[in-house]
C-alpha cells in the first residue's frame, strides 16, 4: 500500500508538472503536449490532479474530450479501486 501511495503522488506530480508546462507552452505558441500523453498519464493514475489542475490554472475547460473523459477515467479507477479493496 505504501509503494501505492508514492506511486499515486509521483504520478499526479507529472501530471501537474505536464499540465502546467503545456498551459504555458500554448501561451508561448511553442510545441505542445500531445493530447494522447496527457491522457495516457491521466490513466496511469494522475487523472484526479490532472483535472483540477486543469481548472485551477483554466487550461483545456472548453474541450469537452477532457472535462469528460478524466471524470469518467476518475470514475473507472475509483471502482477499479473499490473492488480491488473488496474483493482481497
Amino acid at each position: 500500500m505504501k509503494y501505492f501511495i508514492i506511486y499515486l503522488a509521483a504520478i499526479s506530480l507529472a501530471a501537474v508538472v505536464m499540465t502546467v508546462s503545456d498551459k504555458s507552452r500554448a501561451k508561448k505558441h511553442k510545441r505542445r503536449i500531445a493530447e494522447k500523453t496527457l491522457f495516457v498519464t491521466s490513466i496511469l493514475g494522475g487523472s484526479a490532479a490532472m483535472y483540477l489542475t486543469m481548472l485551477a490554472v483554466r487550461h483545456k475547460t472548453k474541450h469537452k474530450r477532457f472535462m469528460i473523459g478524466l471524470p469518467l477515467i476518475m470514475i473507472v479507477q475509483t471502482s477499479a479501486i473499490a473492488l480491488v479493496i473488496i474483493y482481497t
